[in-house]
């Protein structure tokens, strides 16, 4: 009997070997599970159908009951699973044995016969391959593409997906390698050890970037969303100069988001990352969120709270474009834009909601009538800029035979769009709807982007501004000095906006942008003053000194420091470094120049690479969402953070390399097969520098996909 042998098996005896002395072929073997053949079933328990037996283990003669998942949990050591670890397996019998289930996962997963395109249909005579063809094995070279591509087109995946870097990896790994055998992990394997082993790896790359943190200081990003399963989550990202780092998702399930729990859970970050490293917690302006910060200002006084100007400058506009009651004596000046956008808005939903139509207007654009969800930046912007650039589509789809010769239910509606497409009235509005907002949706562009821009944040409101009340004064024909009501209402809200953005912060790292200081500078535009001389700016960037380095002579000699830096003075008197303030990136000069100044040097470099806008921590809920998506729900918050956490760090140290933006792995995370993409607006940005509303990213978009 084999079961007399089991526990003489043991000591130095080969682990092929001892199975093959304590192994019993079943009568109704199945190579799916090949652990049964290590145990006896000696009695089936329960009345039921299900696989529940009485088994004893041939190799430590113990009793387990149950099914084949505690036989592998038994004697595969997996865990507790309300059975004990065999004794008697080894690690070279435990190899053995996770060898045998590891090749019947693989055998069972595998696809069925279905011949490839390369394998030809049969009938005739297959060509001979030539002696170039055979020494390059092109036959193979060709099955390997087919099955490449059955894989693509099976699991729907994106097609850009041919330019991940990994992806290339794995297969050239493989072609170059002698794997004989080899087959690729389980799906258990891929989902939980290889997950924790590529996340402990991507932490490890990971630390170069950190090892910067204490002296290019770290902006946490925070900001909400919920997963498909309707639980919420709290996402807190790590941003420097070198990107947006992904540290955490909190599940929320269950709590209230009140000031005090985010404020807690940002202390958590706060102390992953060391206190003396940060130099702003960035939010959107919830009330609650805004609580939490200044919780936070007050613990850390170091530590500031800065509002998303992104957000700020999207609630401006949604301000400005909100419909009014014909009682609000606003209603006269400003209702006009809710109704061009609401115009637009139906004409839109007329087209998409019926399939002629739309077929009709495929003809005559190449362009799409995309959806913007009113959760993103600046949709109304960004449908009308759309528009715009459709409108001689629109125009020779409603003046078309088809339009007209083509009946529906909605004649009525049908008259109205093309009474809007052909009215030049309209037309106007949309254009001067575009013009005046044109610089505020500029900032915003500018704004939502990971390229370090506080120190350009105060600088933008006032240009900003300035641009708005000269283009409304040019449509309207007034000279400087006369009374335009519709802007007064834009300025008004604009001011309003920019009171409830602005901090010390903002006025302290304006202060120590060099370029500031320069007569160029000064002279663009009438009036401007540098930074030591303007009242406002200097009284808050005297707060944050006090802030930073308390009352003692470290503030004395910090405030000596920049007075030699804003006065030309000691240090900054130099032929070069006056002449550099006009032409080096900032933190270039101060890296140059800095020297003879090392405290306020060293809080220059880092105020010069933080971000203003939480706008990294929203578009990684697009990376969220597309790994947890409707179609993977079943996946539980931890696991969708740790795929989240490797996929969007992986992709922070991917942008550091040459090959990123060049060869045939160039801006592989970026786009994809959806026209979506393409929908303008800020808050589209997927990389660092460039928003893919810009035509030229379109463009070349367009170039990688037609490779």
């Amino acid at each position: 009997m084999a079961d007399s042998n089991a526990g003489s098996s043991a000591g130095g005896e080969n682990p092929v070997q001892m199975l093959n002395a304590v192994r019993v072929i079943p009568p109704n073997d199945d190579p799916k599970w090949p652990l049964w053949r290590y145990v006896q079933k000696v009695a089936k328990t329960g009345g039921g159908k299900g696989g529940n037996a009485k088994i004893i283990c041939r190799l430590c003669n113990r009793d387990i009951t149950g099914s084949y998942s505690r036989v592998k949990t038994h004697l595969l050591k997996l865990g507790d699973g309300g059975v004990k670890p065999c004794p008697k397996v080894t690690i070279d019998v435990l190899i053995q044995l996770k060898s045998e289930q590891d090749k019947a996962d693989a055998s069972s997963n595998t696809p069925l016969n279905i011949p490839l395109p390369t394998d030809g249909n049969g009938g005739g005579r297959k060509r001979k391959a030539s002696a170039i063809e055979a020494s390059f094995d092109v036959d193979t070279r060709s099955k390997l593409d087919a099955l490449i591509a059955r894989m693509f087109y099976t699991a729907g995946l994106p097609f850009n997906l041919a330019r991940n870097p990994w992806f290339r990896q794995a297969f050239m790994f493989a072609a170059n390698s002698k794997l004989g055998g080899y087959v690729p992990p389980s799906y258990n394997k891929i989902r939980t050890s290889l997950l924790v082993q590529e996340k402990t790896q991507v932490e490890r790359m990971l630390q170069p970037i950190k090892s910067t943190w204490s002296s290019k200081g770290v902006s946490i990003v925070s900001d909400g969303w919920s997963d498909p399963q309707r639980r919420p989550l709290l996402n807190f990202m790590a941003v420097t100069e070198d990107g947006p780092m992904f540290l955490r998702a909190i599940n929320t399930e269950g709590k209230i988001k009140t000031k005090e729990y985010i404020f807690q859970r940002m202390l958590e970050t706060i102390d992953l990352i060391g206190a003396g490293n940060i130099v702003q917690v960035v939010t959107d302006n919830a009330s609650n969120c805004r609580g939490a910060g200044l919780m936070v200002e007050q613990k850390y006084p170091h530590i500031f709270w800065t509002p998303c100007v992104v957000h700020t400058l999207n609630l401006a506009l949604k301000s400005i474009g909100a419909a009014r009651n014909e009682e609000d004596p606003e209603y006269e000046h400003c209702n006009w834009i809710n109704e061009v956008s609401s115009d637009a808005q139906q004409i839109r939903n007329f087209i998409m909601n019926h399939s002629m139509r739309l077929s009709m207007f495929n003809e005559f654009s190449k362009l799409k009538l995309l959806s913007i969800a009113e959760t993103r930046f600046a949709s109304q912007i960004v449908m009308l800029k759309r528009f715009r650039e459709i409108k001689d589509a629109l125009t020779l789809l409603v003046v078309s035979p088809k339009w007209s010769d083509y009946r529906d239910d909605n004649q009525g509606r049908a008259q109205f769009v093309k009474d809007k497409v052909l009215s030049d009235l309209w037309w106007d509005k949309v254009k001067y709807i575009l013009d005046f907002s044109e610089p505020i949706y500029s900032m915003i562009r500018a704004a939502d982007t990971d390229k370090p821009c506080l120190h350009l944040i105060y600088e933008m409101w006032d240009s900003m501004i300035e641009k708005v009340k000269t283009i409304i004064y040019r449509h309207e024909g007034k000279e400087e000095y006369e009374h335009s009501p519709f802007y007064d209402i834009v300025d008004k809200i604009l001011q309003s906006r920019w009171l409830k953005n602005n901090t010390p912060l903002h006025c302290l790292a304006h202060s120590l942008n060099p370029k500031y200081y320069t007569q160029a500078w000064l002279a663009e535009v009438e009036g401007r003053e540098a930074p030591h001389v303007d009242e406002e700016i200097s009284t808050e960037r005297n707060k944050c000194f006090r802030r930073m380095f308390g009352d003692g002579p470290e503030l004395h000699k910090i405030k000596q420091q920049f007075g030699n830096f804003s006065l030309f003075a000691a240090g900054f008197s130099s032929f070069d470094s006056i002449e550099d303030r006009t032409y080096l990136e900032p933190k270039i000069w101060w890296g140059i120049h800095g020297n003879s100044a090392p405290e306020l040097q060293k809080l220059a470099l880092k105020l010069l690479g933080q971000p203003s806008s939480s706008s990294c921590a929203e578009r990684n809920w697009s990376t969220y969402g597309l790994i947890h998506s409707t179609a993977r729900n079943r996946l539980n918050p931890g696991r969708a953070e740790d795929l989240v956490f490797v996929h969007q760090n992986l992709r922070l140290i991917s942008r550091k390399s040459s090959e990123y933006s060049s060869g045939p792995t160039r801006f592989w995370d970026i786009g994809g097969d959806s026209h979506d993409i393409f929908g303008g607006g800020a808050d589209f940005l997927q990389h660092a520098v460039l928003s893919l509303d810009e035509p030229e990213l379109e463009a070349m978009l367009d170039d990688l996909q037609a490779e």
